[in-house]
């Protein structure tokens, strides 16, 4: 008798994963999608605690397809999941981790959502169970998005649903050489390969939960790894995208989630061998990828310390993190009639530091929380199309001549 193909597979890598692994297995159990629909492959990656008991008990006991793969321990999660991955016959894939959980509804409602709209990845809204998960992706349902037009890229885990012709023609697999950041390569990959991606917004379809014995795995790792992880992301994104705007955009997520975390409060901490290290590690990504583009994307504090990481001074860099991590609030100077509004962190118009004015510049998203603030001001386009309109007409009467059109110490052309 012929099997019929199952409509998603769901791959869980499990290791120590007791007793968290038990509401993990529940919560499959308890999908509202037909048992007939779904195949389980699970993979023990060496634990010495029961969980690879723990899944052949639940093997023989549930009516869905379970494969239970016992392996010597890998040492990260890219094995198991490749592993998985191989065995998978679904249409779709599911990366489920053993230590968090599903919805009832959740593959139902994914792979119905995929289905309708023909798109190759959906995400289901996450919620966080003693941690915290990502909530600016979650805004509304989206039948169809792209990596461009909504803020997916800030949700780079692999708790996704994706199609799994979409996996097998490119031949996508986890980069089994990265230590943390592997599910981010796999997931912006699939983000950029895609053929439309779904956002089920309206229903909670996976909990995130936060592991009281701290051996999650983005608790673990030195801080060299996610320099490693932040190469890793910048590279495969420029191989995507020509330089410009498309590739800027996405290139934000490394730098703000990544890489920026590193010249944050433990940076102050640090000792001055390891802040020299970071700093040399974070120079080939600056001096290759850093552009006014993402600079301009980001909040002040953000871009200051980003700019003086690519500028590697050490010496301005330390008073500002040092500042951020007090909590401090920064002097708001409103100039040009309440239109331009500056931040004063630390080093601003200090002549001996040089960082240019425009570094300070907030901009309409984080200026409108200032009282005072005017948006639209004198650097409109419309305003700049009458200025060249009457310099223009100046010239051709033979009048004052125009500008020399210099930047100027607040002006934009010094990197905002």
């Amino acid at each position: 008798m012929t099997v019929a193909q199952p409509d998603v597979t769901v791959i869980i890598g499990a290791y120590e994963a007791m007793p968290y692994l038990v509401e993990c297995l529940a919560s499959v159990e308890a999908q509202t999608i037909d048992p007939e629909r779904i195949e389980v492959i699970a993979v023990d990656d060496g634990s010495t605690d029961g969980t690879g008991q723990c899944l052949e008990d639940f093997a023989a006991r549930v009516p869905m397809r379970v494969t239970v793969i016992r392996q010597e321990n890998s040492g990260g999660p890219s094995g198991p999941r490749n592993v998985g991955l191989g065995k998978a016959t679904g249409r779709y894939v599911f990366f489920l981790d053993a230590d968090d959980r599903l919805g009832p509804e959740a593959l139902e409602r994914m792979v119905a959502m995929g289905d309708k709209n023909g798109t190759d990845v959906v995400l289901g809204r996450v919620e966080g169970v003693n941690r915290t998960a990502p909530k600016s992706m979650w805004g509304k349902t989206l039948d169809r998005t792209d990596v461009f037009s909504s803020n997916i890229k800030f949700t780079l885990s692999a708790q996704k649903l994706f199609r799994r012709d979409l996996l097998t023609r490119h031949n996508m697999r986890f980069d089994e050489s990265l230590w943390t950041g592997e599910d981010a390569l796999f997931t912006m990959e699939a983000y950029l390969r895609a053929d439309g991606v779904s956002v089920v917004a309206d229903y909670t379809c996976y909990y995130l939960v936060g592991r009281d014995d701290g051996k999650h795995v983005t608790k673990s790792g030195g801080y060299t790894l996610r320099f490693d992880s932040a190469r890793a992301l910048m590279n495969l994104i420029a191989e995507h995208l020509p330089a410009g705007d498309r590739r800027d955009l996405l290139m934000v997520r490394p730098f703000l989630i990544t890489l920026l975390p590193q010249f944050g409060p433990q940076y102050a901490k640090d000792s001055e061998k390891v802040r020299q290290h970071k700093l040399e590690l974070a120079k080939p990504l600056m001096d290759t990828f850093w552009t006014p583009d993402i600079a301009r994307r980001l909040k002040v504090d953000e871009r200051l310390r980003l700019h003086l990481v690519a500028a590697q001074r050490a010496d301005l860099l330390l008073p500002v993190v040092e500042f951020v991590r007090a909590k401090k609030q920064p002097a708001a100077l409103l100039e040009k009639k309440g239109r331009r509004l500056y931040l004063a962190y630390p080093h601003f118009r200090d002549r001996a530091a040089g960082v240019p004015d425009s570094v300070y510049l907030a901009d309409p998203r984080q200026a409108r929380a200032y009282p005072g603030y005017r948006e639209g001001g004198t650097d409109s386009f419309l305003r700049r199309a009458v200025r060249k309109a009457r310099r223009v007409l100046r010239s051709a009467g033979g009048g004052a001549r125009p500008s020399s059109g210099g930047p100027t110490p607040g002006g934009r052309a010094a990197a905002a």
